[in-house]
């Protein structure tokens, strides 16, 4: 009879998505032993996952490992992982913002940051990108709030906000806003700009691809013929990025563009990159938003572009409408990325201890 183990964990919604959250001391510190773990857990690979916490949808099959800072300014170290659905695969390469949303919750909830008034700050060191986000939580008595009157397109009802404000966001892989140099490039006969803020990313015109760039997710999931071409430009993208071999792996990501159908400066869809996203991810929006700010790349004649430097960019998603406040110095294509913020909710679902197979933990 194989035994159990419990590790505690509390399951949280966390901007359009959705995972488990762990102290990382209840996990493995061995990363095979880890993944394992995680795998389990969530009840990987199964396209049901039947036997876990898993929610059978990339969206719903994401892990927060959370833990105590030693580094000078910060309060938590955060550290992401994308658990595979149909595959026996743990990819810690990517972050992930909208998990991140509920990061600061989290770290509140488990006694790592102690509330203070009506807002709590909290210094979160993304462990995936080396970079630093401050979560701005709402708070009272000592304990998180998560009631509010605040929507975000993606998630039914309102709740409380939390203010994601993003810092060290260009070039988190690359070490580059624009890694080959220039905004523009071409692969397999199709502009793309390729970017590096808070995410590597490729990003096309719609029109280019033969497609409208306002379809729906499960429309463009259908077409097979058109994700084994972007999957083919991405893998170019990625070597030219100075990423390698990205066979396999989520990053980059990738993006198209067209033109804005109603409020919003710039309309998208956003793949993770093997299927559409249903809404966009927190950090391809920062990414994509920048592109659209950026003279020069494939924005261009698409986007509509606010003036000044600290600017609210509104990019039209297949669920709504994706809000990023984002701070530039410069003009044109000397344009410099400060930092870039948005607004997520999050809310904790369950707290409790999920069971794994005790042999997984060594």
């Amino acid at each position: 009879m194989t035994k159990q183990s419990a590790i505690p964990c509390i399951l949280m919604r966390g901007g359009t998505s959705k995972g488990p959250y762990f102290v990382t001391s209840d996990l493995p510190s061995d990363t095979e032993a880890r993944d394992r773990v995680l795998l389990a857990a969530m009840g990987s690979p199964d396209a049901r996952q039947i036997d876990g916490i898993g929610g059978a949808d990339t969206l719903t099959s994401k892990v927060a490992m959370v833990s105590p800072s030693t580094r000078e300014g910060v309060d938590v170290d955060y550290l992401f992982a994308q658990v595979s659905v149909t595959e026996a695969a743990v990819d810690t390469a990517p972050s992930c913002g909208n998990i991140l949303a509920g990061v600061g919750p989290f770290a509140i909830e488990r006694g790592m940051v102690p509330a203070t008034g009506e807002e709590t700050a909290v210094r979160i060191f993304n462990v995936n990108t080396n970079s630093r986000i401050e979560a701005i939580v709402r708070t009272e008595g000592g304990s998180v709030v998560y009631d509010g009157d605040t929507a975000i397109d993606g998630v039914p009802g309102t709740a409380a906000p939390v203010r994601l404000n993003f810092m060290d966001i260009v070039g988190s892989k690359t070490g580059k806003l624009l890694p080959i140099g220039s905004p523009l490039d071409t692969i397999d006969g199709v502009e793309v700009t390729l970017i590096d803020v808070a995410v590597p990313m490729m990003i096309f015109r719609a029109a280019d691809m033969g497609k409208t760039g306002y379809e729906t997710a499960a429309e463009l999931d259908a077409d097979t013929a058109f994700f084994a071409r972007m999957e083919a430009m991405r893998r170019i993208a990625g070597e030219r990025m100075g990423l390698g071999d990205v066979t396999g792996k989520v990053i980059p990501k990738v993006a198209m563009l067209a033109a804005p159908r109603g409020e919003g400066h710039l309309a998208a869809r956003y793949f993770v990159p093997h299927k559409t996203h249903a809404a966009f991810a927190v950090t391809g929006g920062l990414c994509v938003s920048s592109c659209a700010m950026l003279e020069g790349s494939v924005s261009d004649g698409l986007a509509k572009r606010p003036e000044g430097d600290d600017r609210l960019v509104l990019i039209e998603h297949p669920a709504g409408l994706l809000d990023v406040a984002l701070k530039t110095e410069g003009q044109g294509g000397a344009m410099e990325i400060v930092s870039g913020g948005v607004i997520r909710t999050a809310r904790k679902l369950f707290a409790g201890e999920v069971y794994v197979p005790s042999n997984l933990l060594g």
